[in-house]
C-alpha cells in the first residue's frame, strides 16, 4: 500500500549532550630570594625544582552532530526544539511566537516519529494533530523514516480576540517542502513534491494555567 509521504497538512531524541566545563585552577609562589638563594645553595635551581602544575581543565564532551535524514538513513541527533519565553505569555506576540514554537514540533515529530512533545500542548480534540500522530506511527513502523516534510511558517498574524468558544486565532502562511517515506534497501513508499504556493491556515488556541493548548489547524 503506498503510503502518503507528509499529508498531515494539506490544510496542510535525542537531547543534545550536556557540555560540562571545569574551569582549571593554578597556584604560583615561591621565595622573592629564590634566584639570589639559588647561586649559593646546592640545591636543585627553582626552574629544576618541581612546582604545583595547574589543574588541566576537562575537555568539554562534544555534541552530538546534527544529521538530516537521507534516502539512506533517518536523522540522527535532532535537537529539540525550546519553548521561547514569548511564547509562554497570554499576548498577541506571545500567541505568534507559540505558533512557530508548535510547528517547530512538527517538524520535529516528522525527522524522529516522536509526537510527544506535540501531544503535550495539544488538545485531543485536535483533529490535524491526530492525523500527524497516525502519520508518525505508519511513517516509523518498523526500521522506515521519513525525509523532508518539512514546514515552514511564512507568516502569521492575530487580532487577539477570543471566539464564543475561548478560543484566540492565529492565521499563518505556510508552505511544505517535499518529503517521502522511506524504508531500508532503498524502499520509497510514496513521494509528496511539496508546495509550490504557500496555504493559509487558522489556529485556535486557548491559554489555560499559564500555557497555550492548540485546539484546531485547518485549512481556511
Amino acid at each position: 500500500m503506498i503510503r502518503s509521504a507528509v499529508a498531515p497538512f494539506r490544510l496542510g531524541t535525542l537531547g543534545l549532550a550536556a557540555i560540562l566545563v571545569l574551569g582549571g585552577c593554578s597556584e604560583s609562589g615561591g621565595d622573592p630570594n629564590a634566584e639570589a638563594a639559588e647561586k649559593n645553595s646546592s640545591s636543585p635551581s627553582a626552574s629544576e625544582s618541581p612546582t604545583e602544575s595547574a589543574t588541566p581543565s576537562a575537555t568539554p564532551t562534544p555534541t552530538a552532530a546534527y544529521k538530516p535524514a537521507t534516502a539512506e538513513g533517518p536523522a540522527e541527533n535532532v535537537p529539540l526544539p525550546v519553548m521561547p519565553e514569548l511564547a509562554k505569555e497570554e499576548s498577541k506576540e506571545g500567541l505568534v511566537a507559540f505558533g512557530d514554537y508548535w510547528f517547530s514540533l512538527i517538524n520535529y515529530g516528522y525527522e524522529t516519529g516522536d509526537p510527544a512533545p506535540v501531544k503535550e500542548i495539544s488538545a485531543p480534540e485536535c483533529s490535524i494533530c491526530q492525523s500527524f500522530y497516525e502519520d508518525l506511527e505508519e511513517g516509523y513502523v518498523n526500521e522506515d523514516w521519513i525525509q523532508g516534510g518539512k514546514l515552514n511558517v511564512l507568516s502569521s498574524g492575530t487580532e487577539f480576540v477570543k471566539t464564543p468558544e475561548g478560543r484566540y486565532q492565529l492565521l499563518l502562511s505556510v508552505i511544505q517542502e517535499a518529503g517521502a517515506n522511506r524504508g531500508p534497501n532503498g524502499k520509497v513508499y510514496g513521494q509528496g513534491p511539496g508546495d509550490e504556493a504557500s496555504t493559509a491556515q487558522i489556529m485556535e488556541a486557548t491559554y489555560d494555567s499559564g500555557r497555550w493548548i492548540v485546539n484546531l489547524v485547518e485549512n481556511m
